[in-house]
């Protein structure tokens, strides 16, 4: 009769144990998409608008940095872009009007001197054949009025280069310097932008790692947090678990601390290329297997937004 009775309690484990291990359950951990903010140009921290654990929304302004240097490259490429800008002008439009008018009244009293060389070449040309004038006179005038034509040709030729402004080969130098200035002006002013460190997604402030007048180098992290609405179930499988878990099936997580239920649809199923990287408590897999990371996603975000980090979660298989 001992024998009957220990043998049906035998059974009766044996049942139990392979039903638990049916329905054997693994752990896992909630997780959110991490997001680290950097500094792209030194500077001083002069102005805090976060404090850890804050919620912050696209854009929103987190910190200040003074940045001394970007401010003096400011000035000066400012600066150089005004005094480009001038050469160019100067360069296309030529000289000032008072220049041209000074270049006005000089052509006007040369032309009065030409045209009065031009009638006294006539007249001696005409007593020079009637030998009224030696032909040495006649040379020295005939030389007076080349000259007057020579000084009248000229500045008729700086009047119209004064209009038109300069040689085409000066313009284009000209506006290359101004476009170079622009350049170096547009630079400076995306790294004056830089002073302000700006949310890029809607996010939670978990740490801040510098504090007002410390000194942020460039690729510095700032700031850690999480993405919003980005919770996610992490779990360590071994590769014979790895027929009960298929990627796009909707399974259920459970929530310990809260005692609920949240279903959620495998997105990703990866090997695991660290041991650190587990996320289950003491998986149970043979030191042959290979370990697999299983990632679920809620269904509904909204029924998981509220989940804190690191908890821990069950499924199961």
């Amino acid at each position: 009769m001992k024998k009957i009775i220990t043998l049906v309690a035998i059974v009766v484990l044996l049942i139990g144990c392979g039903k638990s291990k049916k329905e054997a359950q693994i752990q896992g951990k909630v997780e959110k998409e991490q997001i680290s903010i950097v500094s792209k140009v030194p500077g001083k921290i002069v102005q805090l608008f976060v404090k850890e654990g804050d919620l912050v929304k696209k854009g929103d302004t987190l910190a200040i940095l003074d940045l001394p240097e970007v401010d003096a490259k400011k000035q000066q490429a400012e600066g150089a872009v005004t005094s480009a800008k001038a050469q160019y002008n100067m360069a296309v439009k030529g000289a000032t009007e008072n220049q041209i008018k000074q270049l006005e009244a000089k052509k006007q009293g040369l032309k009065e001197q030409y045209e009065f060389a031009q009638k006294s070449i006539k007249r001696l040309s005409n007593m020079l054949k009637d030998s009224l004038v030696s032909q040495q006179t006649y040379d020295e005038t005939f030389a007076k009025y080349q000259g007057a034509q020579a000084q009248y040709n000229a500045v008729q030729a700086e009047l119209n280069e004064a209009k038109k402004g300069g040689r085409i080969e000066q313009q284009t130098m000209a506006l290359g310097q101004q476009d170079r200035a622009v350049g170096a002006l547009q630079e400076v002013q995306t790294a004056d932008k830089e002073r302000y460190i700006i949310a890029p997604q809607d996010m939670s402030i978990e740490t801040i790692t510098l504090n007002l007048g410390e000194l942020a180098l460039p690729g510095y992290t700032l700031f850690n947090g999480y993405i919003a609405d980005s919770v996610y179930f992490r779990f360590t499988v071994a590769e014979n678990q790895l027929g009960k878990i298929k990627k796009g099936q909707e399974i259920l997580v459970h929530i310990p601390y809260t005692k609920k239920d949240i279903k959620g649809i495998v997105t990703t199923v990866k090997q695991l290329g660290a041991y650190g990287n587990i996320a289950t408590a003491y998986p149970d897999y043979e030191m042959q297997e290979s370990l697999f990371e299983i990632k679920i996603t809620p269904s509904n975000s909204k029924e998981a937004k509220d989940l804190i980090t690191k908890t821990t979660v069950t499924l199961s298989l």
